[in-house]
């Protein structure tokens, strides 16, 4: 018994010699057939062939060779007693589930090499690990392209289209709020002219900044978890902006808010090309567009709808007072919202999982979205055949490491500082040979197409109030030397001047003034109860032995040396009012910007239709040179009815141009660097939108020649550039 126990231990050991034998000759030509795949691969693109090889390996593991030479007998079952289930070594039970198949599957031991992993990287220099990541993703774009192509274009790119068009459509929305909102925020907050525009340059700061790290997070993190944070945090600060009642916290709020959008655009882009084949990139991006559009018409028609009309608030006292353009600050934080919640459902790019080494993921990812859409198109039963995706190589980077003893505050803006500086370097990246020419150019574009844009759309409602301030001011009543006694005044007066006038034992009970000025005038005796004033003024007047109850009259409105003798003020009111019902011109600018962004809808249509077909710098250079012809006619504008039909004519030309100009950069840059440099290019947008509203909104009330004319020569500059960019249309994505 001992005898026969001792022969089968050593015929057991025999033959676990054997199949390791037969593992290490196995492994050699495992690397053999990844040379031959990749060589073929790179010729003839086709990724198929290595189930081909897995077949070959599976044959060689289950009929080794022995040592005469010849094979060993097939098992009937595919096992033999020597190899089923774990041995002392922990081997993998024959027929256990071992994973999603992957690139580098398989364990570095006895000199075994896993595929497409060296040897060793430790003797290397970083120069050539660089130049093998380049070569594997070059190879990964092609094999990628392929991949997305039997995918097929369907349900899955739809829905995603639809979530993403949700969060690109608050990046519009929230653009628009801003010169919407500012004549009324202002007026309601009593702001002062030396801070005007200040709300509508901070918004654009805080996007500027948003845009330039979120877009260089989603290429360290991820791009659906980046667009969520963001969206998160401009839904939150938009919400509370609109009960904020300072204006310091209000600008606040909405940097914040800007802060978080700003995100939106680059990592949206780049998250929806990396699911699109080549041949339906340009149109399918371009459509994408249109939810920019969308936020557009959304904004201004809820503008037109909610803010003229000042009955749709409510106060608590005369401290706290929630105005219409408040709630048009939250029906406009909505998609935002809607936005965030549909994200929740949708994935990871795989294309990004891929860059990150994360095989097993994007197969996951891949999988789910060949078999959406074949499920919609009734072949559920069609298979998903890839079955291995190139990895690129992943190269370590020295991370800078905070002491653990330091507090959570100090190891919150070490990370922000690390990351900042990782992005900077990705971003410099970009600006190396061979792409340093095309950044630089593409830069020029972005801020000479945005700085034109912006500077006209979100300052054309001040221009539309200028020509309406100049008609109002032409039918002003003026009134001098006039005498009024024991007179109750208890309506509305409305656009007058009153000069030299004398009032005696006169009452002001619940009435209001709206653009009317006092110049040296006199009010003896004289009550005032519950008078609401806007735009009104006493110039060098007198107040003697007046009474003022629940007014609005303060220092801010005795101006030019008012003098107050004797007299009382009692419960004033707070704030500046906004209590007009019939202040119809909100109506008329607001649907004025309805039908500029109305506009903009066949301009949209076209480029999307026409975007690979006549190609993108075509359309680009076209649209920014025609946009900045139609641009130069404004200055003939003497007119609301010439002004209008020019904004419309230009926003139709323009938006060619935009669409062009986001599909061009997200096919400009690869895939590691593609929300760097698309958050780079987004931030210059935002910052030439700066400029440009501080800059016409000082010559729009004195001169719109020389706004008009800068518009129009940097618009016809950078289209001039954009025609000198690389075509991108018959680009893989590295």
């Amino acid at each position: 018994m001992e005898d026969t126990y001792n022969n089968r231990t050593s015929l057991a050991k025999g033959a676990k010699d054997m199949v390791k034998e037969a593992k290490r000759h196995a492994a050699k030509k495992v690397v053999k057939a990844v040379d031959r795949a990749t060589d073929e691969y790179s010729s003839h693109r086709n990724y198929s062939r290595f189930q081909d090889e897995e077949d070959e390996d599976e044959d060689f593991y289950r009929n080794p060779p022995r040592q005469d030479g010849e094979r060993y007998p097939d098992n009937e079952e595919g096992s033999s007693d020597a190899t089923e289930g774990h041995d002392d070594e922990d081997e993998i039970y024959e027929g256990e589930y071992q994973g999603i198949p992957s690139a580098g599957d398989k364990k570095h031991k006895d000199g075994q090499v896993a595929l497409g992993q060296p040897m060793s990287d430790a003797t290397r220099d970083r120069k050539g690990l660089e130049e093998e990541r380049q070569a594997d993703e070059e190879e990964l774009a092609q094999q990628y392209e392929l991949i997305i192509q039997e995918c097929g274009h369907g349900r899955f790119q739809w829905q995603l289209f639809l979530v993403l068009g949700l969060a690109l459509m608050s990046d519009g929305v929230e653009v628009f709020v801003v010169g919407f909102v500012l004549p009324s925020a202002e007026t309601d907050m009593c702001v002062p002219n030396s801070s005007s525009g200040w709300l509508g340059s901070v918004i654009y700061l805080g996007m500027m900044v948003g845009a330039f790290f979120w877009g260089g997070m989603s290429d360290k993190v991820g791009r659906r978890q980046c667009l969520l944070i963001c969206m998160s945090t401009n839904g939150f600060f938009a919400f509370l902006s609109s009960f904020v009642q300072g204006y310091g916290l209000f600008l606040l709020c909405r940097l914040f808010a800007g802060f978080g959008i700003g995100g939106a655009v680059p990592i949206v882009f780049s998250f929806f090309a990396e699911v699109l084949s080549r041949e339906k990139r340009g149109e399918h991006l371009s459509w994408l567009c249109m939810f920019w559009m969308i936020g557009e018409i959304y904004a201004s028609a809820m503008a037109w709808a909610i803010i003229p009309h000042y009955g749709w608030s409510f106060s608590m006292g005369s401290a706290y007072q929630f105005h219409s353009w408040r709630v048009f600050v939250v029906v406009c934080a909505l998609p935002c919202v809607c936005a965030v919640v549909a994200l929740t459902f949708m994935p990871e790019s795989p294309r990004f999982y891929l860059e990150v080494g994360k095989h097993d993921e994007a197969w996951m990812i891949l999988k789910q979205i060949h078999d959406t859409n074949m499920r919609a198109r009734g072949q559920p039963e069609k298979v998903f055949t890839v079955n291995r995706i190139k990895i690129p190589k992943q190269l370590d980077e020295l991370v800078e490491m905070e002491s653990e003893s330091g507090n959570p505050v100090s190891k919150f803006f070490f990370r922000i500082k690390a990351e900042i500086h990782g992005i900077y370097l990705n971003l410099m990246k970009c600006f190396n040979y061979p792409m340093r020419e095309n950044m630089i150019r593409l830069a020029i574009v972005w801020f000479t197409l945005s700085f034109g844009y912006y500077g006209l759309s979100v300052w054309f409602p001040d221009v539309i109030k200028h020509l309406q301030a100049d008609e109002y001011a032409s039918k002003v009543k003026i009134y001098s030397n006039e005498r009024t006694e024991d007179f109750t005044f208890n309506f509305t007066l409305e656009n007058q001047i009153h000069k030299n006038a004398l009032f005696i034992n006169d009452k002001f009970i619940n009435m209001k003034l709206k653009s009317v000025t006092f110049i040296d005038s006199t009010f003896r005796n004289c009550y005032f109860d519950d008078v609401t004033s806007v735009g009104s003024f006493f110039r060098n007047c007198t107040f003697i032995d007046a009474f003022f109850f629940n007014t609005d009259i303060d220092e801010s409105k005795l101006i030019d040396g008012t003098e107050v003798v004797n007299s009382t003020f009692n419960h004033n009111k707070i704030g500046c009012q906004m209590t007009f019902d019939d202040d119809y011109s909100a109506y008329w600018v607001y649907f004025i910007n309805f039908l500029g962004t109305l506009a903009v809808l066949p301009g949209n249509i076209v480029s999307a239709l026409l975007m690979d077909k006549i190609g993108r710098l075509s359309m680009l250079g076209g649209s920014m040179v025609l946009s900045g012809i139609s641009c130069f006619f404004l200055w003939f504008g003497t007119s609301e009815s010439m002004m209008i039909f020019m904004l419309c004519l230009y926003n139709g030309l323009s938006i060619s141009a935009w669409n062009s100009l986001d599909v061009v950069t997200t096919e400009s840059f690869p895939t590691v660097r593609r929300g760097t440099g698309f958050g780079f290019c987004n931030a210059l947008c935002k910052l030439a939108a700066v400029l440009g509203n501080l800059i016409f909104g000082s010559l729009v009330g004195i001169t719109k020649a020389i706004p008009i004319l800068m518009a129009s020569s940097v618009l016809v500059g950078g289209g001039l550039v954009g025609l000198r960019l690389p075509d991108t249309r018959a680009n893989v994505l590295m």
